[in-house]
């Protein structure tokens, strides 16, 4: 054990003539560079700090601002008005002081309250202008001279070096839409699903709600607005993760897959190694706050809290809510393979693990023949199934003696890692490759991924990684923002031998990693039981495909001067139709990081727009030319709706918030009641990608990253997940449901996916023309959407 290996560092023997003590130097030395580290990590975070919260102001601007008020004391100018002399005047203990001393006194006093006053001043500036949205709402390519001049003054207050929490104070708060606003948008949105008589009913519960409990709701969350930095992103946390107690496998947890065509090492330890200290690098970064703050146009700041809560986070299960806990500096990571926990210690005198050290604790867990103890091989399936049982065990079974000592370490562990047993990853000769390694991503075995962790990172014997991801804590950016750093620092930084070994030498002293005891009642073993056969069934019932589309991609789309996002949401838009013959509730993911503490709104892109589109598309008589300017209709009204959402005008947040204000106040409204039961059968998610800009992949075009993906979020739904990867590729992951009549179809058994993706390339193959190819005005010709 690692706690015995320090402890031989002290011995002392009682003799007779007195006590011998002796010392290990190596047990020393150790400690003094931990030590050194620690104070070392102190000082750093308290200088960026410090930089943080007078910025956007420097430390060494208050020296010149003493410095002036200094100066004026010998020039006879009091450039205070008499404030100086004031503040003499009442320092206390002023009798025991010069009065040369309080002069000076007085004079730091002052500068440093009017320093002070102008970083308040320059952040509330900046905060009105970051208020301005307007550029979003500007065409692509042309920006008005308002806007020049807005973003010269954003870039002129911003600093030159911002540390990654920067602009947190200076980010706006997320508005309050209007009422009449959000139920004028929501009856528009459900107008192309509803019949009339439908519609008109909803029109009547939209029309009572605003004339009756509307105004009272909406006063009490506009002062909601006023007193929390954002209000919706705490409720959404509660109420749509934490307080759900269905599994968040599957339903909830997402994951993001390794390199599509690149594989650096083939040896699974070093591979595991290399990535495991990128992301300590990561971490250490992060705990300082020396990430750059991600800004749109490379000038508008994204809000960065979510970052916070990255490593050392693990959601803790509860009988009516979970809690998300979050630690600070843990210094372990916990391994699982072949049904056995084991404790790795991550760093040593004061350092992190060198890439060769990690590969050589991992091959000696790969190396371990010990066999399971009883109960421990299935155990992390109470974090896949339901929540209640869990809670229920967690108190019952893991709350003392050696089970809490272990749940404790996994728990406060940085991360959770598990080194599988089957290979995985793409694999051109195999069709199904990629669906089999999203399976594995989203839930593996149902036993072998700690589902409650942050994220756990998932290492395959052929050198493939990946990570799953409990959402509750982040969005998807945050995850893909270290995800992009790790690849890119694994191959382009810390790199591999000839061999395939992690750069550097090994170091064989490092004590053995740990393995986890526990004493699993034969009683546990049945819950552990019942909620591996609830995840199972979970598991089982979804079905994956993984599908790269690379006869064209965002080069193209872009040159025909049409969103590229915009495009494919109207492109599922028509295989919706085609598999369906029905239109249905479409949700994507649009984020409203622009504002303080923001995470996500719902851009519903299911409109009167993209329907007509769609019907054109489907009505033999119509004209191309007709198609296309239904076309560029329905990608102009996507393209707005999708800004709204990002400036704080969307739509479902509100009608969320009103919903949980109303049950606050036990009003019962059928409006928002009606609103918020309907079914997204439609669920999409863009992937972003390249935030960070570390890899050229016009230089390197292997070195792409095939995006992540989820389960879907009605049992009769798909979800769709897709990555714009380069100029000329777009990947999609894609999921469904075995158990949904609505989704299978017997003319392509078993899977449910093949006539979706049958309907994704009718609409791309019905574009794909020299026409549109070699496009240079809008969308190309009239001749650009025949149908086959």
């Amino acid at each position: 054990m690692a706690e015995a290996h320090q402890a031989v560092g002290f011995q002392f023997t009682v003799r007779p003539d007195g006590v011998d003590l002796k010392l290990s130097q190596e047990v020393i030395k150790n400690i003094y560079l931990s030590g050194v580290t620690a104070w070392k990590k102190k000082a750093i975070q308290f200088k960026n700090g410090v930089l943080t919260g007078v910025y956007p102001a420097s430390p060494s601007s208050w020296l010149i601002v003493v410095i002036a008020m200094m100066s004026s004391l010998y020039t006879r100018i009091d450039p205070s008005l008499g404030m100086i002399d004031a503040i003499k005047e009442n320092l206390p203990y002023k009798r025991c002081i010069s009065l040369q001393t309080r002069a000076v006194l007085s004079a730091i006093l002052f500068a440093t309250g009017l320093w002070l006053f102008f970083i308040y001043l320059l952040r509330y500036t900046l905060k009105a202008l970051l208020s301005y949205h307007g550029w979003i709402f500007e065409s692509h390519g042309k920006m008005s001279a308002s806007t020049k001049l807005w973003l010269s003054l954003v870039k002129m207050l911003s600093g030159r070096r911002p540390l990654l929490y920067s602009f947190q104070t200076a980010l706006p708060r997320l508005p309050v839409p209007r009422v009449d606003d959000t139920i004028q948008r929501y009856l528009e949105s459900v107008r192309p699903l509803l019949d009339s008589e439908q519609y008109n009913q909803m029109e009547m519960l939209a029309s009572d709600f605003k004339e009756t409990e509307a105004a009272q709701l909406q006063r009490y969350l506009i002062l909601k607005s006023w007193w929390a930095t954002n209000y919706v992103s705490d409720w959404w946390e509660e109420y749509i993760y934490l307080r759900s107690r269905s599994p968040i496998m599957v339903n909830s947890n997402f994951y993001i897959m390794d390199f599509l065509y690149v594989t650096p090492t083939h040896r699974q330890a070093a591979r595991a190694g290399n990535v495991v200290h990128a992301m300590l690098q990561y971490r250490r970064k992060l705990e300082r706050a020396e990430h750059a703050p991600l800004r749109a146009l490379g000038t508008v700041p994204m809000c960065s809290t979510q970052m916070e809560r990255m490593f050392n986070t693990t959601r803790i299960p509860g009988i009516e809510t979970d809690i998300v806990q979050h630690l600070t500096d843990r210094k372990h990571l916990i391994v699982y393979h072949k049904g056995r926990f084991f404790k790795v210690w991550l760093y040593t005198g004061g350092r992190h693990l060198l890439p060769s050290e990690l590969e050589n604790q991992f091959q000696r867990i790969l190396n371990d023949t010990s066999e399971p103890q009883p109960g421990e091989q299935r155990l992390a399936a109470l974090t896949a199934g339901d929540r209640v049982p869990w809670a229920r065990a967690r108190i019952k079974y893991f709350s003392h003696g050696l089970n809490k000592v272990s749940l404790d370490a996994i728990e406060s562990a940085a991360f959770f890692l598990t080194l599988d047993e089957e290979p995985q990853g793409y694999d051109p000769a195999k069709p199904d490759s990629l669906d089999v390694y999203a399976k594995s991503l989203l839930h593996g075995k149902c036993y072998d991924r700690w589902f409650d962790k942050s994220f756990t990172l998932i290492s395959y014997p052929n050198g493939k990684m990946g990570i799953n991801i409990e959402h509750s804590w982040a969005d998807a950016p945050i995850i893909g923002h270290m995800w992009e750093y790790v690849l890119a620092t694994d191959c382009f930084h810390l790199g591999y031998s000839e061999e395939g070994h992690c750069k550097g030498d090994v170091n064989r002293g490092l004590p053995s990693p740990t393995r986890l005891q526990w004493q699993i009642s034969a009683e546990c073993q049945d819950v552990i039981e019942m909620s591996y056969l609830s995840a199972r069934r979970l598991a089982d019932d979804v079905d994956f495909h993984g599908y790269l589309f690379s006869e064209f991609g965002k080069g193209l789309i872009k040159k025909c001067r049409t969103s590229p996002d915009a495009f494919i949401q109207l492109a599922l838009q028509l295989a919706q139709f085609r598999d369906q013959g029905v239109f249905c509730l479409t949700y994507e993911s649009s984020m409203t990081r622009m504002f303080r503490d923001g995470r996500t709104e719902t851009v519903r892109s299911c409109t009167s727009e993209a329907v007509a589109f769609v019907r054109a598309m489907e009505d033999p008589g119509a004209t191309k030319a007709q198609r296309l300017a239904l076309f560029l209709r329905a990608a102009e009204k996507h393209q707005n709706m999708y800004r709204l959402a990002m400036t704080g005008s969307g739509i479902d947040r509100h009608l969320f918030c009103l919903y949980i204000v109303s049950k606050y106040l036990g009003v019962e409204s059928p409006f928002l009641k009606k609103v918020l039961s309907e079914p997204w059968k439609l669920s999409t998610s863009q992937t972003p990608q390249q935030q960070l800009n570390l890899v050229d992949i016009n230089k390197f075009p292997k070195y792409v990253g095939a995006g992540g993906g989820f389960g879907p979020v009605a049992d009769d739904g798909y979800g769709v997940s897709y990555i714009i990867v380069g100029e000329n590729l777009i990947t999609f992951h894609i999921s469904s449901k075995f158990s949904s009549p609505d989704t299978v179809r017997p003319l392509y058994p078993p899977s449910t996916w093949r006539h979706l993706i049958a309907s994704l390339l009718v609409f791309f193959h019905s574009i794909s023309s020299p026409s549109v190819s070699n496009c240079r005005t809008p969308v190309g010709s009239a001749s650009t959407f025949g149908k086959p």
